[in-house]
């Protein structure tokens, strides 16, 4: 069985083509810059590759592109969409409505759309995808597979604010969680590699990226998560300022004159790394500037590493006890200095990072000592894969 997925962004419809007898990626490539003019990258497995600007004013002709990508040309590697058995997409927002895989409908989509306004620089992107793909494969079974969905588990202590609990029961606000498929992922490859029932694991899942949360999963289930209402809060990131005092936001609010859109603006898009540094939002950039002597840039990396190494203690904390520390993510799998500094002076909590074991980037490794009471491993978290093992299952229980 052939399975595409999709995991379509506010600008951009990432995609792989996964051959489920072996997991093998047979394609993969992204529709960037959606809405403003139009590029495609498309890869083979066997190397071919098409790069092209093209005109993108919506989904609707990204996902065209994407099939003449698949079936059309020299690095074509289907003849027809026929041979796709089902389309698994991302979508990052399914708030309480949408609590595990699901298998799309108009109505589906046309609630997704609803809840534009809890993920406005995703949800609205996700359906215009969906429909492109349903009028190009009318025929072809479609499943959603939502970021928030893993984190149904965390119990009201941990998603309830301590706002009016009207605003809960009216408005939906409330802790939702994100990056959900991949703390999946990485936590049940890490029980995998450990040889032990998940069941019985306590684990904190660091996923270091752009966008960074960090999961406390207690026997498979996720029970407090870094992100809450939005992807905002949380530690700094690269360009989101993560939790800070919501009176600070009204105070920079009133003092730049912003309105509530140009605040949001301003915390999303101009702040973390970037915001705090004065350079870049890229983790490899502020390390380089950091070993160059750069205050800011060394702030900033500070500041994150101190974020993280807070959320672990406490995370070891609500669960009574750890047995191990995820890294994943493009920081998470390939920064040997933020993971190191992350676990550096944690050895009461019987944390011991080997120096050497650590030194490297992008592989599924275990770099903790044999002493180490917590183990502490790398893993390079595939969210395509996951979304395309659940779009199976979904479709096999049809």
């Amino acid at each position: 069985m052939i399975i595409l997925v999709v995991n379509a962004g506010s600008s951009s419809l990432k995609y792989q083509l996964i051959d489920m007898k072996d997991e093998t990626v047979i394609a993969k490539g992204n529709c960037d810059r959606i809405g403003i003019d139009g590029h495609i990258s498309h890869k083979t497995s066997s190397g071919k590759k098409v790069e092209e600007d093209c005109n993108f004013p919506t989904h609707a002709e990204a996902f065209t592109r994407l099939v003449e990508a698949l079936t059309t040309g020299e690095a074509a590697v289907i003849s027809s969409m026929d041979e796709i058995s089902a389309v698994g997409h991302r979508v990052v927002q399914g708030a309480e409505t949408f609590k595990e895989t699901t298998l799309v409908t108009d109505e589906v989509i046309d609630k997704i759309e609803e809840l534009r306004e809890l993920a406005p620089v995703h949800n609205h992107g996700h359906a215009l995808a969906l429909w492109a793909c349903k009028k190009i494969m009318p025929n072809t079974p479609q499943v959603t597979v939502f970021d928030t969905a893993f984190h149904q588990t965390i119990p009201a202590k941990a998603y309830m604010y301590g706002l009016p609990y009207e605003d809960y029961e009216t408005y939906h606000v409330r802790k939702y969680g994100f990056h959900g498929t991949s703390h999946r992922f990485v936590t049940s490859k890490l029980a995998e590699v450990m040889g032990k029932n998940i069941e019985d694991l306590k684990i904190v899942s660091c996923h270091l990226g752009n966008g960074s949360s960090i999961t406390a999963v207690k026997g498979g289930q996720s029970v407090d998560t870094t992100m809450g209402f939005t992807p905002l809060d949380g530690v700094l990131m690269g360009t989101r300022c993560g939790a800070i005092d919501p009176s600070a936001v009204t105070y920079v609010a009133g003092k730049h004159g912003f309105n509530a859109s140009e605040m949001d603006s301003y915390m999303n898009k101009k702040s973390g790394l970037l915001g705090v540094s004065g350079k870049s939002s890229d983790f490899r950039d502020i390390t380089a500037a950091s070993e160059a002597g750069d205050y800011r840039a060394n702030l900033a990396k500070d500041i994150l590493v101190y974020d993280i190494k807070k959320d672990i203690g406490a995370y070891a904390a609500a669960m009574n006890g750890l047995d191990a520390i995820i890294f994943t993510g493009g920081i998470g799998e390939n920064a040997p200095n933020c993971r190191e500094e992350v676990c550096k002076d944690m050895e009461y909590l019987g944390i011991k990072i080997d120096e050497e074991a650590n030194n490297f980037k992008g592989e599924l490794r275990k770099i903790s000592t044999p002493d180490s009471k917590v183990e502490v491993w790398v893993i390079p978290t595939n969210e395509e894969l996951l979304i395309a093992r659940d779009t199976l299952a979904m479709v096999n229980k049809k």
